[in-house]
């Protein structure tokens, strides 16, 4: 039995078994390691989009699928057992801003700040600085729907609210961001 690596975001992987071809969602028999190969990607991409930061979001996503694995023979059982993983990812990356946060605030206390480090492009720092402004529900929304290619009745699913209310969301955030963006390229030049 052998998986297929380009399984589309939020995708089980199509699992192939003497010429047949078995959706995986159907097949319980799928390894960890299937689903950690076809998935790891799309979650960590998500991640890197919410974080800002691709390495803490490997960690995170690293994390969540180590998490996954303890409980393999519970997950294999979900309707979507990725939906699980991004959930405790995306718990895990809250958790991870609020001690960063913590340390943060104690550091500046304990020393005065040191020289910054050349950033990222401006189209990068208009991009990050417009999803930062906007409120946590809108950003992920729009993160999940864009970033994700989830669809609105499975982002609903996974917050936990009903269907009209994540298209109000992304409403609100497309509608924030190109406010945002439109005042931020003023001064961005094309190079």
């Amino acid at each position: 039995m052998t998986a297929t690596m380009r399984a589309r975001a939020n995708e089980p992987p199509t699992v192939r078994t003497a010429g047949t071809t078995v959706d995986a969602t159907v097949d319980a028999t799928i390894t960890f390691d299937d689903f950690y190969h076809a998935h790891f990607g799309s979650v960590t991409a998500q991640l890197c989009a919410y974080t800002g930061d691709l390495g803490h979001a490997q960690d995170l996503a690293q994390e969540a699928f180590y998490r996954a694995l303890a409980r393999w023979d519970r997950l294999v059982r979900y309707d979507d057992p990725v939906a699980w993983v991004r959930r405790v990812a995306w718990n895990l990356a809250r958790s991870r801003w609020r001690r960063l946060r913590t340390a943060r605030n104690h550091l500046l206390r304990q020393r005065p700040s040191e020289a910054e480090v050349a950033g990222p492009t401006p189209d990068r720092v208009a991009i990050d600085a417009a999803l930062a402004q906007l409120p946590a529900n809108h950003r992920r929304a729009v993160i999940l729907h864009y970033l994700a290619d989830l669809s609105v009745s499975q982002i609903a699913a996974q917050e936990g609210v009903a269907e009209g209310t994540v298209k109000s969301w992304l409403h609100r955030g497309r509608t924030a961001l190109a406010g945002l963006l439109d005042e931020n390229t003023e001064g961005v030049r094309d190079v």
